[in-house]
């Protein structure tokens, strides 16, 4: 069976998805209540698909650094 590649979604469809604004967001990513961003290019990020979904599937709940190390 073929695992099929996590897509990278833009700003627009990310804030379309989840009804956030801009600001929301990003703050929600600096408390780590939101996924990161990743880098695709030198002015150019976007936002796994896969991680957006995880973060739609229990907003409140998600943890950025939920298992990782202290």
């Amino acid at each position: 069976m073929t695992e099929i590649p996590d897509r990278i979604l833009r700003l627009k469809s990310v804030l379309e998805r989840t009804g956030l604004s801009r600001s929301t967001m990003y703050r929600k990513m600096q408390n780590g209540t939101f996924p990161q961003d990743i880098r695709i290019s030198t002015r150019c990020t976007g936002w796994r698909e896969s991680a957006v979904n995880e973060w739609m599937r229990n907003p409140i709940f998600y943890d950025r650094c939920d298992g990782c190390a202290d």
